[in-house]
């Protein structure tokens, strides 16, 4: 390796550049004017839970002695929390713009009016007044906020107006109904084809005068976004599921991360707010009239015309495993490869009944990382307790933000006669393995990038294995036998398991790159991930890079990496694509000279994967299915519509294309590659 000072993007700062994408995309006028819509309300949920954990674990950092934390952390918490603060500020204020200068004059051509209280004739307020009286107003609390008194608790994520009534009077505080009724009511209008939309914020400022009896009241929103992180303390004693279950009702009451408050607010009501909430500037953060953005998703559609959405595509039929009687038949001839959301998820709950019926089956094993809330696959595992098959589920319960229904499907599938185990200590399983086991016939195993969620299965572009190959199924096992401590270590030649072997083996396989490459052959790696932040795995690419590999990376979140500068990175390049599906899957492809391995795995390039999770990469073997993946790799290389270039300047600028150059859009090009192959 060089004595070159190699540079990376603190993670927090590249999630946030990764969060801006998301903006970016609702000012693409080529995204139709709901999908554009909708990812506003991505920028807004993400944000909030950045806010909920990465903002939490910085905050949390200040407890610790200040020598202690320059020995152990290699970040200046104060300093980097200033720098987010800083950019989210900057980001607010272009969220806004979208907001007014795109989204609302979009909607105004489609003769949507988005209004406010001030802009109200007679005939809405009448109307508006009627539906507070009847179906808000009984929703409402009102609290009074005074220094030196008991502040009241605002609740997580819910929406609030402080009620000032001037200098030297304490203020109110009232609740926004936001989560029993709708944020946004379509107004009654005469003329069918105009159409006028009102936020319940609005709504309850139109009628504030008359329900205060004063029209001296001004109503500024606020917002507390609470840690969401679970401190179960010591997870190596005790019952660490009693645990988690009593954190979890601690998480909504945990310490506040950001108080979200209308920047027009007088200065003199946010220093008594400040005062009265005992908050630090830290906590303090600046934003607009409206909060909870993430309602966007629930926008109103009165005019439900199909331009304002994307084309549909429904999922296709697998060319062969939708012809096929038996699946198991099929599987055993041949491993076959599943792509989501293009092709049916369907044939996952299948595998599972089919298992059910199957006389010569007597065991099915399975982790369950986040399960849908009419979950096929459990219902399918239930059939197959009821036909008297063993059924092993591993339930991670640790899952943010699924705990609770991961805890509940577990209880589930306990109730029907599964064995199930939970967490463990100081880990997670987050690998996606299904394995089917047979009296004196082949197993089936189910490897995938992707939950068992076919919910998700539709809005996420993932990969699975279907196989009967006892190389892998027989270590498919292995990693069973570990989850169930049977074993201390899965021993495994085939799959690259973490925290045991992935790191070592893909670092290995970077190195036999490097040599070929100082051998003068043609070597490269080609990589397909969600998030891109371990150091080492970086320090490696580098060293690659100046060995002379060509290296290719599609990151679709955090990218630490900083391409395209000589000396350290001028032979790697990166794309992002952000589109109407999430790219979700894992992708490692070495180039091998000439005798190229393709690895699908649940597993990004992050500490946590590499060091603090149970994680799976598995090889494809077979050469169709190898070409399969390497086509929809070059497909998405060459995406010039959606991809954006990740740069050290870190405009996200988007793929420049000529006029002459055939548009090509990587998600849609997919979808068409896949039909031809079902078609033939």
């Amino acid at each position: 390796m060089t004595d070159l000072t190699y540079q990376y993007t603190p993670r927090d700062i590249s999630w946030l550049d990764f969060n801006y994408r998301v903006l970016q995309e609702a000012t693409d006028e080529s995204v139709p004017l709901y999908e554009r819509i909708k990812f506003l309300a991505i920028f807004s949920s993400n944000l909030d839970e950045f806010f909920r954990v990465r903002v939490a674990a910085l905050k949390s950092f200040k407890a610790i002695p200040r020598e202690e934390r320059k020995r152990l952390l290699d970040i200046q918490p104060k300093k980097l929390l200033r720098q987010i603060l800083a950019i989210v500020d900057k980001q607010q204020n272009q969220f806004g713009r979208v907001v007014w200068e795109s989204i609302v004059p979009a909607l105004h051509r489609e003769n949507i009016f988005l209004i406010n209280e001030e802009r109200l004739s007679a005939a809405q307020l009448t109307f508006l007044e009627a539906y507070f009286y009847e179906k808000v107003a009984p929703l409402i609390t009102q609290q009074i906020c005074q220094e030196g008194g008991e502040p009241p608790f605002l609740e997580n994520q819910k929406l609030y107006f402080l009620l000032d009534r001037g200098p030297g009077k304490p203020f109110h505080l009232i609740n926004i109904p936001s989560q029993q009724l709708p944020r946004f009511i379509v107004l009654p209008e005469k003329k069918k084809k105009i159409h006028y939309i009102i936020y319940l914020d609005d709504l309850i400022r139109a009628v504030l005068p008359r329900w205060t009896g004063s029209t001296q009241v001004e109503a500024y929103s606020v917002k507390v976004t609470r840690d969401a992180e679970l401190y179960i303390g010591d997870e190596f004693s005790g019952d660490l599921l009693a645990k988690i279950k009593a954190s979890l009702a601690e998480r909504e009451i945990g310490m506040p991360t950001r108080f979200l408050y209308d920047q027009t607010m007088p200065k003199s009501l946010q220093e008594r707010v400040q005062a009265v909430f005992n908050l630090t500037k830290y906590d303090m953060v600046p934003g607009s009239r409206y909060h909870n953005f993430n309602d966007f998703f629930a926008f109103p559609d009165p005019i439900q015309r199909p331009s304002l959405y994307d084309q549909p595509l429904p999922p296709l039929n697998h060319p062969r495993l939708a012809k096929a009687k038996k699946l198991f038949k099929v599987i055993r001839k041949a491993d076959q490869l599943l792509h989501f959301p293009y092709q049916k998820y369907e044939y996952v709950s299948r595998l599972i009944t089919e298992a059910a019926a199957n006389p010569a089956v007597h065991t099915l094993r399975i982790t369950l990382y986040r399960v849908a809330s009419n979950s096929a696959i459990v219902s399918g595992l239930k059939e197959a307790l009821a036909a008297g098959k063993k059924v092993e589920v591993f339930v991670e319960a640790k899952a943010r933000f699924d705990e609770a229904s991961n805890l509940y499907w577990g209880k589930e599938l306990e109730l029907a006669g599964a064995k199930v185990r939970y967490s463990f200590p100081g880990i997670k399983v987050h690998s996606k393995l299904l394995l089917i086991e047979c009296h004196e016939a082949a197993d089936i195993a189910y490897l995938g990038t992707g939950n068992f969620n076919e919910k998700t299965a539709r809005l996420y572009a993932d990969h699975a294995l279907l196989t009967a190959d006892e190389r892998l199924t027989k270590e498919v096992r292995e990693v069973f036998e570990f989850l169930s401590q049977d074993i201390k270590k899965p021993t495994t030649e085939h799959l690259l398991v973490a925290p045991f072997n992935l790191r070592e083996q893909l670092l290995a396989r970077i190195d036999r790159e490097i040599a070929f490459a100082r051998a003068g052959k043609p070597a490269f790696i080609f990589l397909k991930l969600n998030s891109l932040e371990e150091q080492g795995m970086i320090d490696k690419l580098y060293e690659a890079n100046n060995a002379g590999v060509k290296i290719r990376l599609i990151v679709r979140g955090i990218c630490c990496l900083v391409p395209g500068l000589e000396g350290q990175s001028e032979h790697i390049e990166v794309i992002s694509i952000l589109d109407r599906f999430l790219e979700h899957a894992r992708i490692y492809r070495f180039g091998n000279n000439g005798k190229e391995e393709i690895f699908l795995a649940s597993a990004d390039w992050m500490s946590r994967n590499l060091f603090r999770r149970i994680e799976v990469a598995f090889p494809v073997y077979d050469p169709v299915l190898q070409q399969e993946l390497k086509d929809l790799l070059t497909i998405q290389w060459a995406d010039n519509v959606k991809a954006r270039i990740i740069s050290p300047t870190k405009n996200n600028a988007f793929r420049k294309r000529t006029k002459a150059e055939i548009l090509r859009r990587s998600q849609l090009d997919s979808y068409q590659y896949l039909r031809k192959k079902k078609d033939h």
